[in-house]
């Protein structure tokens, strides 16, 4: 079965923009807005299904022909290419790859790459129901942690360990440890404290976990160092 989004990475600004655009009435604090965009995402994601149906169809079709044939089989390639057409509208699919050289700080496809984290965290069961993707989700916290940070770029993503740590513990937020590191200052520590001492005890035991491994640059962040440091904070609270 075929499945890939078509490549986005030598794509302006401007084209980023006219395919994703509403996507950023996802994070929008007005439900009416963030509705919209969730029709929106619905019916995009609904013609993604229907165009890999569509590809599938035709990779079956063309069987017969072998490998090396099928990939210049006009109808299937013309189904391949609808398919992935259409995957650059939608999300998670639209925010797949990367800058092809390496440079996420200018990678036009940044914004996009930030507004599918900040949408994660605020509204987590949004995003779980319409375009769950904890490998998506893993990969772009990579990429933005390893680009070179600017003023705006810190500060967003220090919004985005801080809103992070004070909800829930989700798959793929140990990833954060990262950002973290990368945009280590006194005001992310400041934030990180203040919910480290707070009523909650999600934001006790994340954020606390986040400043530990702030002041040890060197341990690494393993499930084992973060299952230990959770069974630890159970055993405070016994």
């Amino acid at each position: 079965m075929v499945e890939g989004a078509g490549s986005t990475d030598a794509d302006d600004a401007w084209a980023w923009a006219e395919r994703l655009g509403w996507a950023f009435g996802l994070i929008a604090e007005d439900p009416v807005a963030r509705g919209a965009a969730l029709v929106h995402l619905v019916e995009a994601r609904r013609k993604v299904a229907e165009a890999l149906a569509r590809c599938n169809e035709m990779w079956l079709l063309t069987r017969p022909l072998g490998a090396d044939e099928r990939y210049r089989e006009p109808a299937f390639l013309h189904a391949r290419r609808m398919h992935q057409q259409a995957q650059r509208y939608s999300l998670p699919d639209g925010v797949w790859g990367g800058p092809v050289d390496g440079n996420t700080a200018a990678w036009p496809g940044l914004p996009y790459a930030l507004l599918f984290l900040e949408w994660e965290a605020r509204y987590p069961l949004e995003w779980t129901q319409h375009a769950k993707a904890w490998g998506t989700k893993q990969s772009l916290i990579r990429k933005v942690a390893r680009a070179r940070q600017d003023e705006a770029i810190k500060a967003k993503l220090t919004d985005l360990v801080e809103l992070v740590v004070h909800r829930a513990y989700r798959c793929k937020d140990r990833e954060y440890v990262r950002v973290a590191r990368a945009v280590d200052s006194a005001d992310l520590r400041g934030r990180l404290g203040r919910a480290a001492e707070s009523d909650s005890p999600w934001a006790r035991c994340h954020a606390g976990y986040v400043l530990w491994l702030l002041d040890r640059p060197d341990l690494p962040n393993t499930r084992r160092v973060w299952q230990t440091w959770v069974a630890g904070e159970a055993a405070a609270l016994l």
